[in-house]
């Protein structure tokens, strides 16, 4: 069996599990005939392995798999993780059925082909999670892209947070003590003290973004009902890819697909919505639909006519 092999591994036998329970036979019967195995050349799974597979499932993934009591000997998934641990697990699996696609072929970049997008920042998150998880104060410069300066700052790190392929801080300035975001591509001469902050904070961030879109601006702005109206096109794919884990499908009509959320209004979903153009309107709350008129009446100025 390949050493480097053992995530894909993982992967398989959760996707399999998920599906129904399976018996050793039919686990082994279902790895040896995937893609990933056979274009691996792996020939056999033992018994042992598929042991020891087990074992670390439950320490990386928190899934805990079972045999079946009495003569069953089918293997399931006993439990299941809290909703936000189970979407970074399904995102932690994507991720290692990508990286050992690539890494079993060289010859990748003849077949797959990733967006061209500047780095996001990443080089100083791993730095940034020891300094979260030991309370060390951070310094670094940070960029502003509206005035175009960059301004030294000092922060006791709390999270971290993704948004549409970028990656944000959220901390503590020690200059004015908010809460802020700082986008880790904006972060530059990045120093973590050896010293730890004595301050302690009760932010319950799982609850925070609960109801966020994006990067929230981090307000005392309470959620509301958000209802979009949606052409029947539009609705399906939204539909197959949520917008926010609050969504819900209330109606739908012969040209229509209509739906509800409960979040925060903000700038970055007001964003989100503009992207879909005529296909999605905004019915609910009154304020959202004032900010998104007067946001359009803006761009429309921007095209005088001749």
């Amino acid at each position: 069996m390949k050493k480097d092999f053992y995530l894909t591994r993982y992967a398989l036998i959760i996707k399999r599990l998920e599906s129904s329970p399976a018996t050793y036979e039919q686990l082994e019967d279902y790895l040896l005939n995937s893609f990933e195995f056979q274009d691996a050349e792996i020939k056999s799974y033992s018994m042992r392995t598929l042991q020891r597979d087990i074992r670390e499932i439950a320490d990386l993934f928190n899934l805990s798999i079972h045999n079946k009591k009495k003569r069953d000997n089918r293997y399931y998934i006993e439990s299941r993780p809290i909703m936000e641990v189970d979407e970074y697990n399904q995102k932690l699996l994507e991720s290692f059925q990508v990286s050992n696609a690539l890494n079993l072929h060289p010859d990748f970049s003849d077949f797959i082909f990733f967006e061209t997008r500047k780095p996001t920042g990443v080089e100083n998150f791993y730095d940034l999670f020891f300094a979260i998880r030991n309370k060390r104060v951070v310094s670094f410069e940070y960029y502003n892209y509206k005035n175009k300066l960059r301004t030294s700052r000092k922060v006791h790190p709390l999270a971290l947070k993704e948004s549409k392929d970028r990656w944000y801080l959220i901390a503590i300035d020690t200059k004015d003590k908010i809460l802020k975001s700082f986008g880790l591509d904006r972060i530059s001469y990045m120093e973590v003290s050896k010293g730890k902050f004595r301050e302690k904070y009760s932010y319950n961030f799982r609850e925070h973004f609960k109801n966020a879109f994006g990067v929230m601006n981090l307000t005392d702005q309470k959620p509301q009902k958000i209802v979009l109206k949606c052409s029947k096109h539009q609705g399906e794919y939204i539909k197959s890819f949520p917008l926010h884990q609050s969504q819900t499908e209330t109606k739908i009509t012969g040209e229509d697909i209509y739906f509800e959320f409960f979040l925060h209004p903000t700038y970055d979903f007001m964003q989100e919505i503009l992207s879909y153009g005529k296909e999605v309107t905004v019915l609910e709350p009154k304020c959202l639909v004032e900010d998104i008129r007067s946001h359009l009446r803006e761009s429309l100025n921007q095209y005088p006519e001749e």
